[in-house]
This record gives structure tokens, sequence and C-alpha cells, in this order.
């Protein structure tokens, strides 16, 4: 059985890759599956599923381990149906088609994964925080944004990837200076934050 899932999910990762659908590279997906064992996490809100790849390695990396998927684009949405389907994760996956700026939720969650647009990570945290559980954690991928982030603005010929790269730094700004939270930062895959509240 475990076998069988492992074996759907590098099909899964395979045909993502080569349709260019962006999805969590190993070091993130893997430093985010120890984590949730570390942290004993069993509810997760993920902001981006794209077809499901990350949901469905987080759903395997623990039985116990519940996800909400929020995806505003339908073709990735269906097929993140069909891949959550074939991996038998119905029960333990809930897919929801819509902005996740949209999606009102009442439900606390243990996790809250940013991964979707990065220039809206400061809104995506500011709309779900009232999501988390008192003892829950954000985590945000593409912290790095491919080192565009380090890099100097005049460096970056492109404006919308200046106005991307400058949307970020107010991000990690925000983060470094809440009071009500403390933030690490991993220089793993496109770079990470995990923000956990201040108890």
């Amino acid at each position: 059985m475990v076998d069988d899932i492992y074996k759907n999910i590098k099909e899964i990762k395979k045909e993502a890759l080569a349709d260019n659908i962006p999805i969590m590279q190993d070091e993130t997906i893997d430093f985010i599956t120890d984590y949730i064992e570390k942290k004993k996490v069993r509810t997760i809100l993920e902001i981006g599923t794209a077809v499901g790849y990350s949901a469905i390695m987080m759903a395997a990396s623990n039985p116990l381990v519940n996800v909400v998927s929020i995806e505003k684009d339908k073709d990735r949405y269906i097929k993140a149906l069909k891949n959550i389907k074939k991996a038998n994760f119905e029960d333990r996956i809930t897919l929801i088609f819509n902005d996740a700026l949209d999606v009102k939720l009442d439900e606390k969650f243990d996790l809250i994964i940013i991964d979707a647009a990065k220039s809206k990570n400061l809104d995506f945290f500011s709309h779900f925080e009232k999501n988390l559980e008192v003892n829950g954690s954000f985590i945000t991928d593409n912290i790095n944004f491919h080192g565009y982030v380090d890099k100097d603005l005049s460096e970056i010929s492109s404006k919308n990837i200046r106005g991307l790269v400058k949307k970020i730094r107010n991000y990690v700004e925000f983060l470094q200076n809440n009071v009500k939270y403390k933030t690490k930062f991993y220089d793993l895959g496109d770079g990470i934050s995990v923000t956990e509240r201040r108890i």
C-alpha cells in the first residue's frame, strides 16, 4: 500500500515537471514532512494546491494528518482531484476551488502553508491568521524567489519581477518585525520561512 502511494507520487511529480507546473522542491517537502512529525501536526491548510503533489506528500507522512487545500486554477484543481482520488486520499484531503482570499473557513489548523501568488503572501497571512491554532505555525515557500530577493533591484530588468521582489521583501520585513510571532528563515529549496506564535 505504502509502495503504491509513493509510486503514485513519483508519477505525479514526473508529470508536473514535464508540464512545467511548479511543485515543491524535494528539500522543501522533506523539511515540511519532518516538521509535521516533529510538531505532531494533524490539521493543515494549504494555499496553492497546484496538482496536489504536496498535499498528497503531507497526507502520506502520517495517517492522522488531514489537509484542506485551496486552488483557483480550474485545470490544476481538476488534475489535483484526479491525483488525490488515485492516491486514495479523498477522505483526508479536501480541495476547495476558489481564490483563497474569497474563502472563509471556521476551523483552526495546526499548520498553514502559503504557496500561491507570491505578491499576496501578506494578504494570505492576514486573511487566514484567525484560522491558526494557538500553537500553530505558518510555513511560506519561495521566500528567495529564484535568488531574485537577494539581488539589487537595479540588476533586475523586468519591472514585474522588481515589483514582486519588493512585495516579498515587505512580507519578510513584516515577519521579522511581528511581535506576535517568531520567524526562522531556511535557505533550502527556494527558501522557506517558519513562523510560530510567541506563547
